[in-house]
């Protein structure tokens, strides 16, 4: 009997709900994070809870000198099967951002149907619950299956920040890995199992432009000393067209495989501009990109640049005729799967801080880098299990898709495990809201997904027990 709805609402949704109300904010977000306590709070709860299911299984909440918690569960194989899956999720949660709709907030967890609502439920702390249940239905039917440590880390909003260390300490418990399954990704729709075939890298950098060591009245130093906003645009113009968003220098850019541009014209095709129906778009908003495919291969293959920060200035209702003494902006720029972030990173730099215009004092640092990943072709059992399991849980066969964001974890486990088997998939769809305001969980979506690991674990059991 597959897992139903009730069985996740009886054994796991209290213990999900309560996880909601926990402001365990990962430690870009609260450099004080020790101090509160937030994250030792939800992996404990977490490792309770997976103690009242899984009373066979190790569990150990480890961390660290000052790096942030990280859970395993390591349960033995039953069967034949030789290697380690790895089930990977994360506890940290992103900040609220702003203030949610009425009747809802980030830590006042809130069902609306088979919907919940809270931050951080849908990214990522759902997976645990979805892993710990399929490992207790792979323990309560006898079913064979491989050895498996589920993982979770407590620092994947800050880029996984803390997860090589970590890395390295479990490499005895990790062991042979043959299988990770990624359970912090999703889809395009919520009627169909959708997998990740490729995620963009990272590189963040504080940019900072001074022209004053003071603030002076604009009626005084306005016209004479270059405005440190205007010094900012002519460095953000040597990267990026402001015409167009196109991305000027080479070292951002890669060659899109064939597979991949044909996978992003066949979703096109299918879903049209449906694609970005769930975008909170202002009135009159135009896309960028000329087809609904072009939009795909720019958010999932193209370089593109955010400013995800602004600081110097006043808030508008405070501002004064001053001519400001410095601008900082923090620039996110997203990269092509196969670009080294590390390479891209260096030239940024070099663009940003080689002859300032007016003279001006530029101060650029990179705050954070992270590798893209490309799925690595899965093996025969793996593609017929998979197939199986979206038919029985989803009545429709798998779907692939590109990620425009990243989970460095992916990148980390390739590296470290050459050949090892990745799953990526997850529960993030339409609504979902990561990152954003009103995050969104849909329950039988969380069930589904439980089903297909149990099914993906049963056919591994003896997959796993032959050499490659």
């Amino acid at each position: 009997m597959p897992v139903t709805l009730a069985d996740f609402e009886r054994s796991a949704l209290p213990v999900l709900i309560e996880y909601a109300t926990i402001p365990c904010l990962s430690p870009g977000f609260d450099p004080s994070w020790e101090e509160h306590g937030a994250l030792a709070r939800a992996a404990d709860l977490f490792a309770s809870w997976t103690r009242t299911m899984l009373p066979g299984a190790e569990v150990e909440v480890r961390q660290l000198p000052s790096l942030t918690p990280v859970l395993t569960v390591t349960v033995p194989a039953r069967g034949p099967a030789t290697s380690t899956v790895v089930l990977y999720g994360h506890l940290d949660k992103q900040p609220p951002l702003g203030d949610w709709s009425a009747g809802l907030g980030p830590y006042e967890p809130v069902r609306r149907g088979d919907q919940l609502f809270a931050r951080g439920v849908a990214d990522d702390g759902y997976a645990l619950f979805a892993a710990v249940h399929a490992l207790a239905e792979l323990e309560a039917t006898a079913a064979d299956h491989p050895r498996c440590v589920v993982l979770i880390e407590a620092s994947e909003e800050t880029g996984s920040s803390d997860l090589e260390a970590y890395l390295d300490a479990l490499r005895g418990d990790l062991a042979d890995v043959a299988l990770l399954v990624c359970l912090d990704a999703g889809g395009l729709t919520y009627d169909r199992l959708w997998l990740t075939s490729s995620l963009r890298g990272l590189v963040n950098v504080e940019l900072t432009a001074t022209v004053l060591s003071q603030g002076l009245h604009s009626g005084l130093a306005s016209g004479v000393v270059p405005s440190s906003a205007r010094v900012l645009r002519q460095l953000l113009d040597r990267v990026e067209d402001a015409a167009t968003g196109h991305l000027l220098l080479d070292e951002f850019h890669a060659p899109i495989p064939d597979a991949h541009r044909r996978a992003a014209e066949e979703l096109g095709a299918t879903f049209g501009d449906g694609l970005f129906a769930d975008l909170p778009l202002a009135p009159g908003l135009q896309l960028m990109g000329t087809s609904p495919a072009e939009r795909v291969l720019a958010q999932t293959w193209r370089p593109a640049l955010s400013i995800i920060g602004l600081g110097g200035a006043p808030s508008p209702e405070v501002a004064g005729n001053v001519l400001r003494p410095s601008t900082t902006a923090v620039l996110s720029v997203r990269l092509p799967p196969t670009v080294d972030p590390d390479r891209a990173a260096i030239r940024l730099l070099e663009v940003l801080t080689d002859a300032p215009p007016s003279g001006a004092t530029v101060h650029a640092r990179v705050t954070s880098t992270g590798a893209g990943w490309v799925a690595p072709p899965l093996h025969p059992w793996l593609t017929t299990a998979l197939d199986a399991a979206a038919d029985d849980a989803y009545g429709a066969a798998p779907g692939w898709v590109g990620e425009g964001g990243s989970i460095p974890f992916l990148h980390a486990l390739s590296e470290r495990y050459p050949g090892v088997q990745i799953v990526s998939t997850g529960v993030l769809g339409p609504g979902s809201n990561a990152h954003g305001i009103d995050e969104m969980l849909d329950l039988p979506t969380v069930v589904r997904v439980i089903n297909v690991v149990v099914a993906v674990l049963r056919a591994a059991g003896s997959a796993l027990a032959t050499p490659a």
